[in-house]
C-alpha cells in the first residue's frame, strides 16, 4: 500500500482533531470501565497469592474457606479442566501453583463468594505449608553462570540472541560503562478487572479489560477445555495498559469459577495485588564498549544486556530480539559484537512494557555516546550527528533503513531551539524534588540529549496482520457506516482513528465503532505502536473494498460508466453530483471483511542476529534542561524538546498526546520510578511508595512533529507511541550529568546518586 497522499471529503477524516467518542465521559466519570461491570446474582472472587519468591507447596488446606458461609467455591490446580500452564509466548505458567511457587505473588487458589469482602475473607482461611526455598535473584549469573541452581528445569536463560558483524576491535579512543535499570511498572489507573458469565452452550462470555482478544482466547480454552469459539471475549472499558495487559492476569480465574458455580464472577484487583498480578518492565544490568577514531567517528561496539524476565518467559523472548537488534542504536556501527540475554529469576514476572527491550538499550547507548563526545571533545550533539544512519544505512542486523531517517536534521532542530531561561530556586520544599521555581545557591542548570530507535509491529517472521469488518448501509435516510474490528482502544484513541479513516475512504460522516471482541477476526495487539498502521491498514483496505462494490452498485442502478465517489457523493467523470450514496444504496447493503498484513519480516540469525527483522522505523529526539539542586540531590526538569517523524498526522491532538505521555513515562523512569524488590519481595506495592510523575511533575514541552512518509505504510504513518520513550530518559539523565558531573550509570537517579551519601 504505497499511496500516501490524503485529503479529508468530509469533516474529522484523516489529518483533523477528530473529537474522542470516550473523551467526555472518561471526564466526567461517566465511563464503564471493567471494573464496574455488573449482572444480577454475580458473585465475586479473590485470589490467594503466596507470600513466598520461591517455595514448596507441602499442603492446601480449604476446610476453613469452604465452611464460611457466602463462600460457593474454593478452586486449586486440581479444579483445573484442561491444560495446566499457559503463557504468552510459551506456555511456562501454571493457572494455579501445582507442587511449587516461583515469585511473590503466584496464585495458589481462588474464591468465589456472594460479596467481595467474603471473597477475601476466604482466602485468608486457606492454610498452606510451605517448604521455604532461598530464592534465586541473580540474573547475572543466572545468564552466565551454568552451575546456578535453574528456576526451571529447562535452564535459565529464556533467549539469548548475539549480534555478530565484522571483526575489527581496536580504536583510537576507547570508552566502557556498566548500566542498569531498575524494574518499571506500566501503573495504569484502572485495575485488573472482569467479568465471566457461564453461556447455554457450556461455554463462557468474558467481558475484561485487555490488550489482544484473541490471544487471551487461545491460552483460556485450552485450559477451560474447550474449543475457542465456546470462549467468547468482549472488550470491556480499559483503564490504560502500556503492555501489562498482554498477559493474562484474572481471565482464566474468573472463567473457572463461573464454570464451576453456573453464575456470573467478576474479579477486581486492588491496587497492592495489581502490583503482584501483571508483568513489569524488564530491569536490565548492561556493559558497553565503545571503540572510535579521535574525531568521533564508531569502529566498533561490544555489548552484553542481561533483562530479568523473573519466573516465567511472558514476552522475554521478543524483548530480548528487540533489545539485540536496536542494541548499539540508530548508529553506523562496521564491527558489533553484542549479546543479549533473558533469564528466569525468582524476581517478579517481566514482559511488556511501553519501548519493549529498546528502552533499556536506549538509555546504554546514548550513555555511552556521551562519554564518547567527552572523551573526544565533541559536542553530545555532533558525536550523534557523525554517527547517525539515514536512509540506505544498515542497522546491526545488516537491515537496509528503506525509508526516511532524517536523523541529522532532527538532531540540529532540537539542539537549535531556544533554550528556556532563568535557573530554578527552592527545590527543597517540593515533593519529589521536581519542582517549577526560578534562581539560587547551590542550584545548577544541565542541558542534555537522547535519540532512539523503536521497531514498529511485530517482528522476527511474526504473522502479524488485522482484521476489519465495514458495512455501509441506510439508516433512517442517511448512509451509515459500522466498523467492527477486535483491536483493543486502551486510551490510544484508536476508535477515534478508525472513524476518521472511514469517513476518509467513503466519505461518510455517520461512522459507528462496534464493540471490540472475537466474533470478528484478530487485529493483534494493542502494542508494538502497531494498531494505527495494521488496524488502519485494514479499515482502510475494507473501505476501499465497499467503496468498489458502492460504484459497481451504482453503475448498474444509474446505468452510467466512469463514476467515482467525492465527498460522500457519486460523481461522474466531470465532477457532476449524479446522486447520493443513501439513493444509491436504497435497501441494499454492502459488508466486507479485510485482512491487512505488513510486508514480510524474517527471523533474526541464532548465531549472527543478521536478517530483515523489522518492518519499519522509528525515531524521537530529546532534549532535556534540568535544574539540580546538588546539595541535596534534587532535580526539577526545566524543559523537555522533542522531534520526531512520524510519516503522516492522523490526528493532530491524539498525536501529541502520544508524545505528552511517552515523554512523561520516559522521565518517571529516569527519576522516579521503581518497583524496589530484594531477595525477590517487592517493598513499594503502593503509589504511596511507588511514584509516578504527575501533571505537576511535567514541564513545559517544545514538539516538532515532522511528516518524512514511509512509502510501506497506510498513508505513510510511522508508529508514534513508544519512540518518546525511548529517548526522553537518557536526554534527562544527561542532562543531571551535566549539571553535577556525576556518572549516573543506574536509572532511577536517586538524590543519593548525586550527593554521593
Amino acid at each position: 500500500m504505497t499511496d500516501i497522499q490524503v485529503t479529508s471529503p468530509v469533516r474529522d477524516g484523516v489529518g483533523a482533531s477528530a473529537p474522542r467518542p470516550d473523551g467526555t465521559l472518561k471526564v466526567t466519570g461517566e465511563f464503564a470501565y471493567a471494573s464496574d461491570l455488573w449482572m444480577d446474582g454475580m458473585l465475586h472472587g479473590a485470589t490467594l497469592r503466596s507470600p513466598h519468591p520461591r517455595a514448596r507447596i507441602l499442603s492446601v488446606d480449604l476446610t476453613g474457606a469452604l465452611k464460611l458461609p457466602g463462600v460457593e467455591a474454593v478452586l486449586t490446580h486440581e479444579d483445573v479442566p484442561g491444560a495446566k500452564l499457559y503463557g504468552v509466548d510459551h506456555a511456562d505458567q501454571p493457572v494455579l501453583a501445582i507442587d511449587q511457587v516461583r515469585y511473590q505473588g503466584e496464585p495458589i487458589a481462588v474464591v468465589a463468594a456472594d460479596h467481595p469482602e467474603t471473597a477475601r475473607r476466604a482466602c485468608a482461611l486457606i492454610r498452606v505449608v510451605y517448604e521455604v526455598l532461598e530464592p534465586l535473584t541473580d540474573p547475572r549469573r543466572a545468564a552466565l553462570d551454568p552451575s546456578y541452581e535453574k528456576v526451571h528445569a529447562g535452564g535459565n536463560v529464556v533467549r539469548h540472541q548475539p549480534i555478530r558483524v565484522g571483526s575489527v576491535f581496536e580504536a583510537d579512543v576507547v570508552v566502557t560503562g556498566e548500566y542498569e535499570v531498575g524494574m518499571q511498572d506500566q501503573a495504569f489507573l484502572g485495575p485488573e478487572s472482569g467479568l465471566a458469565v457461564p453461556a447455554e452452550d457450556g461455554g463462557v462470555d468474558l467481558y475484561v479489560a485487555t490488550q489482544w482478544l484473541h490471544v487471551d482466547q487461545d491460552q483460556i480454552a485450552p485450559c477451560l477445555g474447550l474449543p475457542p469459539e465456546k470462549v467468547r471475549l468482549t472488550l470491556a472499558g480499559v483503564g490504560g495498559a502500556f503492555g501489562a495487559r498482554e498477559d493474562l492476569s484474572m481471565q482464566i480465574h474468573a472463567c473457572l469459577l463461573a464454570l464451576h458455580t453456573g453464575k456470573p464472577v467478576r474479579i477486581v484487583y486492588g491496587r497492592e495485588e495489581s502490583f503482584f498480578g501483571h508483568v513489569h518492565r524488564h530491569p536490565a544490568l548492561m556493559r558497553y564498549e565503545h571503540g572510535a577514531t579521535r574525531d568521533g567517528r564508531l569502529v566498533y561496539v561490544k555489548g552484553e544486556i542481561i533483562l530479568d524476565g523473573g519466573a516465567y518467559a511472558s514476552s522475554t523472548p521478543a524483548v530480548v530480539g528487540n533489545a539485540a537488534s536496536l542494541g548499539v542504536g540508530p548508529y553506523s556501527v562496521p564491527n558489533i559484537s553484542l549479546d543479549a540475554y533473558g533469564v528466569y529469576t525468582n524476581n517478579p514476572p517481566c514482559g511488556a512494557m511501553r519501548g519493549f527491550g529498546a528502552v533499556q538499550a536506549c538509555f546504554g547507548y546514548e550513555s555511552q555516546l556521551d562519554r564518547l563526545a567527552e572523551a573526544c571533545g565533541l559536542d553530545p550533539v555532533e558525536v550523534r550527528i557523525r554517527n547517525a544512519i539515514s536512509e540506505g544505512s544498515r542497522i546491526a542486523t545488516g537491515q537496509i533503513v528503506d525509508m526516511p531517517a532524517p536523523l541529522t536534521s532532527m538532531l540540529e532542530q532540537v539542539r537549535d531551539l531556544p533554550l528556556p531561561e532563568g535557573v530554578s530556586t527552592d527545590l527543597r520544599d517540593l515533593p519529589g524534588g521536581v519542582a517549577n521555581s526560578t534562581h539560587g545557591e547551590g542550584i545548577v542548570r544541565g542541558v542534555g540529549y537522547g535519540i532512539g530507535i523503536k521497531n514498529i509491529c511485530y517482528s522476527e517472521g511474526f504473522d502479524d496482520f488485522s482484521t476489519a469488518r465495514v458495512r455501509l448501509e441506510v439508516i433512517g435516510e442517511e448512509a451509515a457506516v459500522l466498523v467492527h474490528t477486535a483491536a483493543a482502544e486502551v486510551g490510544q484513541g484508536l476508535v477515534t482513528l478508525k472513524a476518521q479513516i472511514a469517513r476518509t475512504e467513503l466519505g461518510v460522516p455517520n461512522v459507528t465503532i462496534a464493540p471490540a471482541d472475537t466474533q470478528v477476526g484478530s487485529a493483534g495487539s494493542s502494542s508494538a505502536s502497531r494498531q494505527s498502521y495494521v488496524t488502519g491498514g485494514a479499515v482502510k483496505t475494507a473501505c476501499e473494498a465497499v467503496r468498489e462494490r458502492l460504484l459497481e452498485l451504482a453503475a448498474k442502478k444509474l446505468s452510467h460508466d466512469g463514476l467515482a465517489l467525492s465527498g460522500g457523493k457519486i460523481v461522474s467523470v466531470s465532477g457532476i453530483v449524479v446522486a447520493s450514496v443513501a439513493e444509491v444504496l436504497g435497501d441494499d447493503v454492502i459488508e466486507e471483511t479485510r485482512e491487512y498484513r505488513h510486508r514480510a519480516t524474517a527471523p533474526m540469525d541464532q548465531l549472527t542476529g543478521q536478517g530483515d527483522a523489522h518492518t519499519q522505523f522509528a525515531f524521537c529526539v530529546h532534549r532535556a534542561v534540568v535544574d539540580v539542586d546538588v546539595e541535596l540531590g534534587l532535580v526539577k526538569v526545566v524543559e523537555l524538546a522533542a522531534v520526531q517523524d512520524v510519516g503522516k498526522i492522523l490526528n493532530p491532538i491524539a498525536l501529541e498526546g502520544q508524545i505528552h505521555g511517552g515523554t512523561a513515562q520516559g522521565l518517571g523512569l529516569a527519576l522516579m520510578e521503581e518497583i524496589q524488590v530484594a531477595g525477590g519481595l517487592i517493598r513499594n506495592p503502593s503509589f504511596t511508595d511507588y511514584l509516578i510523575p504527575t501533571i505537576l511533575d511535567m514541564p513545559p514541552m517544545r514538539l516538532e512533529i515532522l511528516e518524512n512518509p514511509d512509502p510501506h505504510a497506510p498513508y505513510g504513518l510511522r508508529g508514534a507511541g513508544e519512540p518518546p520513550t525511548l529517548s526522553s530518559t537518557p536526554a534527562i539523565v544527561a542532562a543531571v550529568r551535566a549539571a553535577t558531573g556525576k556518572s549516573l550509570m543506574r536509572i532511577p537517579v536517586r538524590p543519593e546518586h548525586i550527593t554521593g551519601t
